[in-house]
C-alpha cells in the first residue's frame, strides 16, 4: 500500500492513523493462530488468570510465519510511508491485557522518532477495551504536555473522569484493522475484559546523523530485549527472526542489531552461549 498525501497529513496532524482491514481475515486467522502460539510457549499465557497483565517481548519473531509480518507489503508500505521506507524495527511486545489501562505516551521525543503498529486481535469498542487517543498530543505545543496535565487526575482537577477527558477519542477497531501512532501521542484502554489480546510492533526512522544515532541509543537502552534484561540468544532479536530474513528484511534489522550489541556487548549474538 502507499499512503496518500491525506493520511499522510492525518498522522502528522492528530498523531495516528487507522488502516481498516489491512489484513483479509484468512490472513489476520493465522497471524492470531502464531500470536497465541507465541504467548502460550513464550510468556506464560497458559497460566494466564485475568488477574493482572500477561505480556513478552518480540512477540512476531518466535516462528517464521510471524516474522513474515514483517515483510508484508501492506505492513512496509503503512510503516515506511510514516517513518521511511529504510525504517528500522525494534521489536514489540504481545499481551493478554486485563481491564484498565492509564493514559500515558510511549515516549517523549518531540519529534517524530519512533511509531507503534498495533495489532488488536479481537473487537472492540468504547466500552470493552478499544484504545483511546488525544490527537494532537504527540506535539511538543499540545495543551496537555504544555500545561504538564496529568490526565489519569482529571476527575479531581476538573470534575472529568479520565475516560471522558476533552478532545479524547475511541478507536474501535476489528481483527485485520491496524493503527500505528506516534510513540509521544497519548493513549489508554478502559473498559476490557480479562483476556484482551494485543499486540505491536515499534519501529524507528533510521539514524543517519550524530544526533539520531544518540536517540536511537537511547531508545534501544530501554525499548529493546538487553533493555529488559531478556537474554534472546541472538541479540535484540530472536535467532528466527534473523535466521528466515533475506536481505530485504534485514535493511530493517541491521542498525538496531549493531546499536543493541554496542550497548549490550554481554547479549551480543556472538556471545551468547
Amino acid at each position: 500500500m502507499t499512503l496518500s498525501k491525506k493520511q499522510l497529513n492525518f498522522f502528522d496532524t492528530f498523531g495516528y492513523l487507522l488502516v481498516r482491514q489491512l489484513f483479509s481475515s484468512k490472513e489476520i486467522e493465522k497471524i492470531i493462530e502464531g500470536f497465541e502460539w507465541s504467548i502460550q510457549n513464550y510468556a506464560g499465557g497458559k497460566n494466564h488468570d485475568g488477574t493482572s497483565r500477561t505480556m513478552f517481548l518480540c512477540p512476531i519473531e518466535h516462528t517464521p510465519e510471524m516474522c513474515a509480518i514483517l515483510d508484508h507489503p501492506s505492513i512496509l508500505g503503512l510503516i515506511g510511508g510514516i517513518l521511511g521506507e529504510d525504517f528500522n524495527y525494534c521489536t514489540g511486545d504481545g499481551n493478554y491485557y486485563s481491564g484498565n489501562t492509564g493514559w500515558h505516551p510511549d515516549g517523549n521525543w518531540g519529534q517524530l522518532f519512533a511509531a507503534k503498529t498495533a495489532f488488536y486481535l479481537d473487537p472492540l469498542t468504547r466500552n470493552t477495551g478499544a484504545v483511546r487517543l488525544i490527537p494532537g498530543s504527540h506535539r511538543p505545543d499540545h495543551f496537555v504536555r504544555q500545561k504538564q496535565i496529568d490526565v489519569n487526575n482529571s476527575l479531581e482537577l476538573f470534575g472529568v473522569p479520565p475516560t471522558e477527558f476533552p478532545g479524547s477519542i475511541a478507536v474501535e477497531t476489528n481483527p485485520g484493522d491496524i493503527v500505528i501512532f506516534n510513540h509521544d501521542l497519548y493513549h489508554a484502554s478502559f473498559g476490557g475484559g480479562t483476556r484482551r489480546r494485543m499486540f505491536t510492533m515499534n519501529c524507528t526512522r533510521r539514524a543517519k546523523t550524530p544526533e539520531d544515532l544518540e536517540l536511537a541509543h537511547r531508545y534501544l537502552s530501554s525499548h529493546s530485549a538487553g533493555g529488559y534484561k531478556l537474554k534472546t540468544g541472538a541479540g535484540i532479536f530472536y535467532p528466527t527472526m534473523i535466521d528466515t530474513a533475506d536481505e530485504d528484511r534485514m535493511e530493517h534489522l541491521r542498525q538496531p542489531m549493531e546499536i543493541h550489541d554496542q550497548i549490550f556487548p554481554d547479549l551480543a549474538r556472538s556471545t551468547v552461549s
